[in-house]
């Protein structure tokens, strides 16, 4: 759950905030806001959409198949993790109900609450929901109509599918939505899927006791507590509460809620509006979008994602200590696929299954799209000056796919291998320092990966 009284942090990091925005205040306040209408409303809990397709994707240079893959996914879509900030927006409902004063919208509120609290509980908090089950079910399909020789090849030469996971509940869960996909769509698969292993230092390293270094960063490091706390107190932020305040409750109840207090309302009702989605099988006849314009609803997210980005993103110009930790699943990718051309990996595939926290550094790590930039001192975080987008760059389902292709060896000449990356189904283009083998193309040599993907 995300901070609910964030104009209390302002006030206890002031000096921290005033020399952060002494420099470039101007300029950030005017871009600070949403700048694309309809869109980046759902922050990281946006539904999963692949962003690639058939017919969009490069043929593989001449005399190259396809002989691996392997993968890095966030778990999908998933209920709220508790029921707390829907108790509190049921909270303040039943006073102002108690007081007469909710208006015609307000009183709509309460059993949409209830019922999406209703159906997350029934679920399990935190668990997988259906959507984020088909989520993968569908892009293991997709998997396997993109590489069908390669599928077939596993079956033939009965190669192993090694899945790995955090080993939090909703991670296996969508491990097993997707694998059992596969083993649909290709019943040959079905006896080569190893059963899930749980790897918390390479797939859960955000809480592991090797970066306790990163845990204090974000409990206490004075220069994240102090931008993020400017960025709260952009007046909008106030602003846009109070709109949402009035839109439910009359006038003389609203003007007795606190500034903080409607902050505090208003961000539990924007966690839960962004939640909803996650579960459209679940709650079908929940629909919070009436309680939130979409301009409100963007302001909350642009809240939201400046916490993402400086927590588990690109972060602050010069400082690495949010994304460094990803080293650790970077240098796994390699090395999987290394083992493979070596001839010592016996995986048709490896699968993995993780969370946000994992995949923004990582993204981050590897120059990503979206993920290139950091904050520039005294210029933070925007939308209207970076390109960082949660919906983006970590979408519940968000996967990040290395394909490795090999050439036919000949005499005299061993076999040669490929690596094509996909970002949530897109080729992807590796980091500038990396050289594809032609311009243009999506495809890299795997030895030329190894010595540009460095990092610290």
């Amino acid at each position: 759950m995300k901070r609910t009284a964030p104009l209390s942090t302002a006030m206890a990091v002031s000096l921290a905030a005033g020399v952060l925005f002494t420099t470039g205040t101007a300029s950030a306040g005017e871009q600070a806001g949403p700048s694309r209408a309809g869109r980046d409303v759902y922050g990281t809990k946006t539904p999963y959409a692949p962003q690639g397709g058939p017919g969009r994707y490069q043929d593989a240079p001449e005399g190259f198949v396809p002989v691996f893959t392997e993968n890095v996914a966030r778990h999908g879509s998933r209920a709220m993790t508790d029921s707390g900030d829907g108790d509190a927006v049921l909270a303040v409902l039943r006073t102002a109900q108690d007081h007469g004063a909710l208006t015609g919208l307000g009183a709509r509120l309460g059993p949409q609450v209830r019922s999406l609290l209703a159906a997350a509980s029934a679920l399990g908090y935190g668990n997988l929901s259906a959507r984020g089950a088909e989520e993968h079910r569908q892009t293991a399909l997709r998997l396997e109509r993109r590489l069908p020789t390669l599928v077939a090849g596993i079956a033939a030469r009965h190669e192993s599918i090694a899945v790995e996971t955090s080993g939090v509940p909703r991670a296996v869960a969508s491990a097993d939505a997707f694998t059992g996909a596969l083993a649909s769509g290709e019943p040959a698969l079905a006896g080569l899927i190893k059963a899930p292993v749980t790897d918390k230092n390479l797939l859960y390293f955000h809480k592991q006791p090797q970066n306790a270094d990163y845990q204090a960063y974000v409990k206490s490091d004075p220069q994240l507590a102090g931008v993020l706390a400017g960025i709260d107190a952009d007046p909008r932020t106030a602003e846009t509460a109070h709109r949402v305040v009035t839109r439910l409750f009359r006038g003389d109840f609203a003007a007795t809620l606190s500034a903080r207090a409607q902050l505090s309302f208003a961000r539990s009702l924007y966690q839960l509006y962004s939640a909803a989605p996650d579960l459209s099988v679940e709650a079908p006849d929940v629909d919070l979008t009436p309680f939130l314009t979409p301009h409100d609803a963007q302001w909350f997210a642009y809240l939201d994602d400046a916490e993402e980005f400086y927590e588990k993103g690109p972060a602050f110009s010069g400082r690495t200590i949010t994304y460094r930790m990803a080293g650790v699943l970077l240098d796994d990718l390699l090395a999987q696929a290394e083992a493979k051309a070596a001839g010592t990996n016996r995986n048709g595939a490896v699968l993995r299954f993780t969370h946000a926290e994992e995949i923004e550094p990582l993204a981050a790590l590897m120059g990503l799209p979206g993920s290139t930039e950091p904050a520039e001192p005294g210029r933070p975080y925007a939308y209207g000056n970076n390109p960082w987008r949660g919906a983006e760059v970590s979408p519940m389902a968000a996967n990040i796919q290395w394909d490795l292709f090999a050439s036919t060896p000949s005499e005299g000449r061993p076999a040669g291998y490929l690596v094509r990356m996909l970002y949530n189904e897109k080729e992807t283009a590796f980091k500038q320092s990396c050289k594809p083998v032609a311009k243009g193309s999506y495809f890299y040599e795997l030895n030329e990966l190894k010595h540009c993907l460095t990092h610290p």
